[in-house]
Formats: structure tokens, C-alpha cells, sequence
């Protein structure tokens, strides 16, 4: 799928996987390794804005606040003008895919995926999130993708946390993305949700690479939930309110 553009200037794996078992759906509640900042020597070019058409199957809101999030990052210098954007959208439940990645320069929907939350992060539905070493919890906020590897879990994307407080620990917490076997169409239909991990966003085992492959090196991940204490404090989402 190709999406219109509008432009706009501005200046070894822990995370080991949880056993799947029958779970309830649960309803959605509203409600320390930090990269150093990158000043660009030459001006930043404009980042691209996509107007989605209706089948994008991703809330035109939650774009448009992790492209705002994006725009605001290069602003303060917290990171380079990003060749790709995946979205996560958690208050979207497991079973739908809720992963997006964006060609920033094509204005392209590269990938539409499943991805696993956390095994204290809810069943179904996203519920509970954190940064604290141990929780099993997903993370909200702004990464950034760096280098890749071969653990555990096979290969793997480590990320970079760019909000302390909200995913700060990433790099600590070995939270990074990866293939998994309990991610899959089939897992979802019999058990009403698809298996979780301890806080990675898995994939399914047939695409990670290619996600991996893509987004790695300098990529952006908006992980989104419409958490208050996230949405009043990210310095991401409230650029021209904080220092």
C-alpha cells in the first residue's frame, strides 16, 4: 500500500518467552541505557506525513502522535531524521495486528503484524506496562533500533529506551525484538489470544527477519497505550511544555 505524503520541515537476549494458555479477555484502560543526543551538521530534511487511506487499519490518531513524537526527537537533537517508523498500538488486543513500519522517505506500509506483549502485561489485552528490571511488563514510548545478534531467542533487534521512566531500561532489561513460535494466526483463533513474552515485541517466526532486517540500525519504534501518566509526561508527546 502507498499512503499520500505531507511534507513538513523540522529543524544476550533475557527475554525468554512465556508459555500460551487459555486466558479471558480483559477491557482496555484508558487512562538505564538512554543514547546520547545527535546534532545533525548539516540541516534536517523534511520527515515525511501520511494521511492514511481507511484500510491502514491504524488509528489516524496514534500516527499522527508518533510522527509528532518523531518530529519533536529530531527537534531536540534526541535523534537523527529516522528512515523507518514502526508503530506498536497495545490498546489494539493480540490477536489483531497491531504492528506497523512506515518508509519514512517513500511514504510506503512496509509490514502489518501481530507482535506479543509481555506475560504481566495483560492476556488479550494490553493492560499493565513498565521499565522496572524483572516486571515481564511491555514498555511505552520512543526506542530507537540499533544492532543486531543471535541469542536465545534467535535473531534479535536490540533497542534503545529513549523515555526513562517509561522504557529507559531497555538495554538493561534485554528487551529487544525477535521471532517467536507462539506468535501466529493459529495460537490466536484456538486460545483467543496469541502467546506472550517477558516484555519483548516478538513476531511471528516467518517475518522477524525481514522486520529485523528492516527497521535495524537507526529505525524508530512508537510503542503506543493510552496511559495518562505516559501521555502527560513523555517530553516526546509534550515537545514545546518541557526543557
Amino acid at each position: 500500500m502507498r499512503l499520500k505524503l505531507i511534507g513538513f520541515s523540522v529543524a544476550g537476549a533475557l527475554c525468554l518467552t512465556a508459555l500460551p494458555f487459555s486466558a479471558g479477555v480483559q477491557e482496555v484502560q484508558a487512562v538505564q541505557h538512554v543514547p546520547k543526543a545527535v546534532h545533525a551538521a548539516e540541516p534536517i530534511e523534511p520527515l515525511a506525513r501520511f494521511e492514511l487511506e481507511p484500510e491502514g487499519g491504524i488509528s489516524p490518531e496514534v500516527l499522527d502522535l508518533a510522527l509528532n513524537a518523531v518530529q519533536c526527537g529530531v527537534e531536540r537533537g534526541d535523534l537523527e531524521p529516522p528512515p523507518t517508523l514502526t508503530v506498536i498500538d497495545y490498546s489494539k488486543p493480540s490477536v489483531e495486528p497491531r504492528l506497523w513500519v512506515f518508509d519514512m522517505t517513500r511514504g510506503e506500509l512496509l509490514f502489518n503484524e501481530l507482535v506479543a506483549h509481555g506475560r504481566k502485561t495483560g492476556e488479550n489485552m494490553s493492560v499493565h506496562f513498565s521499565d522496572a528490571m524483572n516486571s515481564h511488563q511491555s514498555s511505552l514510548g520512543l526506542f530507537v533500533t540499533d544492532e543486531t545478534y543471535v541469542g536465545s531467542n534467535g535473531y534479535s533487534l536490540r533497542l534503545n529506551g529513549l523515555e526513562p521512566g517509561f522504557n529507559g531500561r531497555a538495554r538493561e532489561r534485554a528487551i529487544v525484538m525477535h521471532g517467536a513460535p507462539y506468535v501466529n494466526e493459529t495460537l490466536a483463533s484456538k486460545q483467543g489470544r496469541i502467546g506472550r513474552s517477558w516484555g519483548c515485541p516478538a513476531l511471528r517466526e516467518a517475518v522477524a527477519r525481514d522486520v529485523i532486517d528492516t527497521i535495524r540500525g537507526g529505525g524508530v519504534v512508537f510503542s503506543y497505550y493510552p496511559d495518562s501518566d505516559w501521555l502527560k509526561s513523555s517530553r516526546f508527546l509534550n515537545c514545546g511544555e518541557t526543557t
